[in-house]
């Protein structure tokens, strides 16, 4: 007998959070759009780590997605991935539909407005005010005390970080480390886009990345030279086509134009084909590509 609770309603998931609440039990959060892969569960086990029950839930917002962007083609598997989070030991399983989301006439939206406007809010313009808004809503409908969010996705952690801060929610954001495939490509649903070609020519970012850390280990602190490194380790593969290759202030993102400091983060958009990939890493420290 399955040990996760499927819920499909708003009603179904308050009951379900107010009953922990009154064991006062800690609540845990991972907001997804589902077709899991590694990266997402990494996302559980540390949601697991930080509280006593773990809801996850599975949504494809549309509000996020521009109107040539992959909607309609985003992989989905509710079956797969119902099995994937029981498997990883959360507890509840949360999958609104759109007109619980956004119901009819719905005219609020969220907009964190300066974390949203580089990197990928100039390619994506309505991107992060969809985020904002479908996790405000999550937020709300599931209450909870620890919310999870993978650091891939760095500037939508930071623009979370700072609405949670904002409209005084009172939840802590916990940023989990990105999960890399063998070769250094960070793990992402839509990897599966990639023919095997591409897949091979995406591992240009993570090479990109693990040269300018390399670069700045070895005394290479300015930031012209550093992004210079990765333009051309990018500008070599002859499949990918860089949007942005950017040096950003890791709490502000703010460009950073001169000396680089450890903390600070190197960012890259890259179209392999069709599909659009991004990765991150700090300049020093800590990082997955070690």
């Amino acid at each position: 007998m399955s040990s996760l609770m499927v819920l499909a309603t708003l009603d179904a998931l308050r009951q379900q959070v107010k009953a922990w609440k009154q064991q006062s039990l800690k609540i845990g959060f991972v907001p997804t759009m589902g077709y899991l892969h590694d990266g997402h569960l990494s996302l559980i086990h540390l949601a697991l780590e930080h509280s006593d029950r773990v809801i996850v839930s599975v949504y494809v917002n549309p509000t996020q997605f521009g109107p040539n962007e992959d909607l309609a083609q985003y992989p989905r598997d509710l079956e797969g991935d119902q099995a994937k989070i029981e498997q990883a030991g959360a507890h509840a399983l949360f999958y609104p539909d759109d007109a619980i989301m956004y119901p009819d006439n719905a005219q609020t939206f969220v907009n964190v407005k300066n974390l949203s406007r580089p990197l990928c809010g100039e390619d994506r313009p309505v991107h992060f005010e969809g985020v904002a808004t479908v996790v405000t809503k999550l937020f709300n409908a599931v209450r909870p005390d620890v919310a999870v969010f993978g650091k891939k996705d760095y500037q939508q952690l930071q623009i979370i970080r700072q609405m949670t801060q904002d409209l005084l929610f009172g939840i802590e954001i916990v940023g989990g480390a990105i999960v890399r495939e063998s070769d250094g490509l960070a793990m992402s649903s839509r990897n599966a886009y990639l023919n095997p070609e591409q897949r091979q020519a995406a591992a240009c970012l993570s090479r990109a990345l693990r040269t300018v850390r390399q670069a700045f280990s070895s005394g290479t602190h300015s930031a012209d030279e550093l992004l210079q490194a990765a333009k051309y380790v990018i500008a070599e593969e002859s499949l990918a086509q860089p949007q942005y290759i950017e040096l950003r202030n890791s709490t502000t993102l703010e460009t950073i134009t001169e000396e680089a400091q450890a903390s600070d983060r190197m960012f890259l958009a890259v179209r392999v084909g069709s599909t659009r990939l991004i990765d991150n890493a700090p300049l020093a420290g800590p990082c997955e590509l070690d």
